[in-house]
């Protein structure tokens, strides 16, 4: 009975694995595509590239293209195989450390970028002073590029372990770099601080945001035009949302089961809840779609209305 209990368990692994490879798969094609028309369409519309709300996307948009092109393909094949391969670990270091920093660095460009564009729409001028643009701008975006990538390369590549936690079975060999299995106070820093507080900054800002341009779009004698609001505003909430609904539930399971039940939910979160995360990368460049009207229209004039060129008209002789 109990072996056959095992057959049946690992049989509804084996299905889950094959539908999310599929699905993944299937959803990581059109992402590539889009995110490379993305930045064809920047690489040769510079004057829309060098506005600044749109600079600070962009570097979210590599951010999340590195993340489809490099850290996606090992969950997929993952997922493809049922099992991590090469099972070392070595790769798992590798695998954790860029899912780690990806995840990181996203997170906390969309919490700058959600601060920021309360400067973008209610106190434009201020960067136009070079100080406060280097101190306001382009520092925070530097910053959430840098300390992902060396925190993890402390806490996961080069802390002390001898490997043999690692979960072959499990995606992203179970989440189990040595920090988070031996060291509670550093576990529960880098979920509280790395994962929790940059979705924590986003709801703020964006309520706060929200509640501004109500309250703006309400006193006409103000400068700032409605429309102008309206576009930034729902590009920063379209995105948000987006961040919120993946990471919201991982961060509430994460807090629980580092403060005070290691197991709580964890086949929940390996097998569905985790997942979620992997919805950003894959959803981030459709959402541009509609965000982005220059864009859109010049997908439409590139690819359905690309005007024939006029026939040449000879001379005819008389």
């Amino acid at each position: 009975m109990n072996d056959t209990n095992i057959e049946i368990f690992n049989d509804e692994k084996q299905v889950l694995h094959r539908v999310k490879f599929v699905l993944l798969l299937v959803l990581q094609i059109p992402s590539i595509l889009i995110s490379t028309c993305i930045f064809i369409f920047f690489l040769t519309h510079r004057a829309l590239a060098r506005i600044r709300h749109n600079q600070a996307l962009l570097t979210l948009f590599v951010v999340n293209f590195i993340q489809v092109t490099c850290d996606l393909p090992m969950v997929i094949h993952f997922n493809q195989l049922g099992r991590v391969s090469p099972a070392t670990p070595g790769y798992c270091t590798w695998w954790t450390f860029l899912e780690y920093t990806l995840n990181g660095a996203g997170e906390m460009l969309m919490a700058t970028i959600s601060i920021q564009r309360h400067m973008f729409i209610f106190q434009p001028h201020i960067l136009n002073i070079r100080l406060y643009r280097y101190l306001l701008h382009h520092l925070p975006l530097l910053f959430c590029l840098a300390y992902p990538i060396i925190l993890y390369l402390i806490i996961v590549v080069f802390y002390p372990c001898d490997g043999t936690q690692w979960d072959y079975t499990s995606n992203v060999c179970g989440l189990a770099n040595c920090y988070l299995v031996y060291n509670k106070v550093l576990g529960t820093y880098d979920w509280a601080v790395d994962n929790g507080l940059p979705i924590v900054i986003i709801i703020v800002a964006n309520v706060a945001l929200l509640v501004r341009v109500i309250r703006q779009k309400r006193r006409r004698q103000q400068q700032i035009t409605w429309r102008k609001q309206r576009r930034m505003t729902l590009q920063l909430l379209s995105i948000s949302c987006l961040y919120f609904v993946a990471w919201f539930p991982n961060l509430c399971i994460g807090v629980v089961q580092q403060l005070f039940i290691p197991t709580f939910l964890i086949e929940v979160q390996f097998d569905y809840i985790f997942d979620f995360t992997y919805f950003i990368c894959l959803f981030l460049p459709w959402i541009c779609l509609g965000l982005f009207p220059e864009f859109t229209n010049w997908i439409w004039k590139s690819v359905f209305h690309r005007e024939r060129a006029p026939n040449a008209v000879r001379p005819t002789d008389h």
